[in-house]
């Protein structure tokens, strides 16, 4: 079974599986499925607001289709995220993103 058939399996039994929800988006980003992939990460934040990764990947996403507007809207999120949560890796990694796209 393929990783993204299985987390798929295993998310209709838990839907708001924070950790297989990322797997799933990563799995389709590596696939090259990126508008799928996007669409799981927005259903991850939506059920985990506070899940960080989601949020960085995502932007780094947005970032490589050249959609660097709706990067720096997420990338704004992903740092309040960071702070609420005290992730200061990821917060600065994104703050860096940030300014890059900036």
């Amino acid at each position: 079974m393929d990783k993204i058939a299985l987390f798929t399996q295993i998310l209709e039994q838990n839907p708001t599986d924070a950790f297989t929800r990322y797997g799933l988006a990563m799995a389709y980003a590596a696939e090259g499925n990126t508008d799928t992939a996007l669409t799981e990460f927005n259903i991850l934040i939506s059920h985990n607001p506070d899940y960080v990764p989601a949020y960085q990947m995502s932007a780094q996403t947005l970032v490589k289709l050249g959609r660097t507007e709706e990067a720096a809207t997420r990338l704004h999120e992903g740092i309040a995220a960071a702070n609420r949560t005290g992730n200061q890796h990821a917060l600065a990694e994104m703050e860096a993103l940030r300014d890059e796209i900036s």
